[in-house]
């Protein structure tokens, strides 16, 4: 198995180290990890990462330069899983601590206040996007290493220097932007591949929508080199996803850690994960977030949207609207895919209905990320966009 489209410029190879399908790449600045910390002018530091069903084989190896003794924090499904792989590594564990279900401040508070956490030279992150993020956060505020061990191909946490904040209530509240972020990340496939299948697949609309949103965002605009950067990071993970997604979906499905699904895998975790480090480096949303979002986070006005969907899942029905407002010739083929991977396609399977469709617009159009557009996103555009889409679906 190699990586083709993963070296790009941003990061090269640590040596020809292959073994039982493992990838290992590392950043060219992350060798020095120690020295670039204490540089004021460094601008970015990514996380290298291995790759494969024998990437746990490698932790001593990579992380006993930053100590012997680490805390596990994660989700309690994803700790069952890796806990005991983790262990074998001969590492020093501290203590197996719950993240507490929500990435919020008072869970990061709880963490640091614990003993296991003080007497941890470094922070394990264990599980999907909520667990990783509260880690990440935690070894901010403390000033510890953190080696993220993504169990879902889900989100791109497990390789960004951001985390997503929530209220105790579960109610949205900001990012929280910090550097340096990962270390490495350590992506077992056979424990992704044995996840639920719902998790790549949502984990695939969340990162199609990256390149189509920043794109759409900086198009025609004089934006700087790292920004450009972030965009073709954003095309390259968006490429592979459509090309090897379905199989990838459809390993998933059948808990096989086959080529597609760590191809589909690396490119939700870490190639996405590079194009938001890169998008988020001025620590705004400009050109993160897009039309696509704006379509999530209005519909999470309604209950049932958290508790029956995957943030993916939505945004990927967001990104068939965003190609309809920008009459973009790639809207068949996008509907194709969602179609195949039992994507939304209606506002139907997002149990909406037509009364509800029409509160809908007015709070798109309030979101913060369509703010910053290519051109500006009114109502009739968007009931035009929702109109067209009833109408692909009845004459399909």
């Amino acid at each position: 198995m190699t990586n083709k489209g993963g070296t790009v410029d941003l990061f090269r190879p640590l040596s020809n180290f292959r073994s039982k399908g493992v990838l290992y790449f590392v950043q060219k600045t992350s060798m020095k990890r120690k020295q670039v910390m204490d540089m004021a002018d460094t601008d970015f530091v990514f996380p290298s990462y291995t790759m494969g069903e024998s990437s746990y084989q490698h932790i001593a190896e990579i992380c006993r330069p930053f100590g012997d003794k680490a805390v596990l924090i994660g989700g309690k499904t994803a700790l069952a899983k890796a806990e005991t792989k983790i262990r074998q590594s001969g590492m020093a564990i501290t203590g197996v601590l719950h993240y507490g279900g929500e990435a919020s401040y008072e869970n990061v508070q709880m963490l640091m206040e614990q003993q296991a956490v003080t007497e941890a030279q470094m922070i394990f992150a264990v599980g999907g996007g909520k667990a990783l993020d509260t880690a990440k956060c935690v070894a901010s505020k403390t000033g510890k290493p953190v080696f993220t061990f993504p169990t879902i191909a889900g989100t791109c946490a497990a390789s960004t220097s951001v985390s997503i904040m929530y209220h105790a209530d579960g109610r949205f509240l900001a990012p929280y932007f910090f550097a340096p972020g990962p270390v490495h990340v350590f992506i077992d496939t056979t424990i992704v591949a044995n996840a639920p299948a719902k998790y790549i697949r949502a984990g695939m609309g969340d990162s199609l929508a990256k390149y189509l949103e920043s794109e759409m965002s900086g198009r025609n605009e004089a934006v700087p080199p790292y920004i450009a950067k972030g965009v073709k990071k954003a095309k390259e993970g968006y490429d592979v996803i459509m090309r090897y997604g379905r199989e990838g979906y459809e390993a998933a499905l059948q808990g096989r850690a086959d080529e597609a699904l760590a191809k589909t895998a690396e490119a939700v975790i870490m190639t996405i994960g590079f194009a938001s480090v890169l998008l988020t480096h001025d620590h705004i949303i400009d050109y993160n977030t897009g039309l696509a979002h704006a379509v999530f986070y209005a519909m999470t006005a309604y209950e049932h949207i958290e508790k029956e969907f995957l943030h993916g899942e939505v945004v990927a029905f967001g990104c068939l609207i965003l190609l309809l407002v920008d009459r973009a010739d790639e809207f068949e083929r996008f509907y194709g895919f969602n179609r195949w991977c039992r994507l939304p396609t209606q506002m139907q399977d997002l149990k909406f209905t037509d009364d509800m469709e029409a509160e809908l617009l007015p709070k798109i159009l309030a979101m913060p990320d369509i703010a910053h557009n290519a051109y500006p996103i009114n109502q009739a555009m968007l009931q035009e966009a929702f109109n067209q889409m009833k109408s692909y679906h009845i004459y399909r």
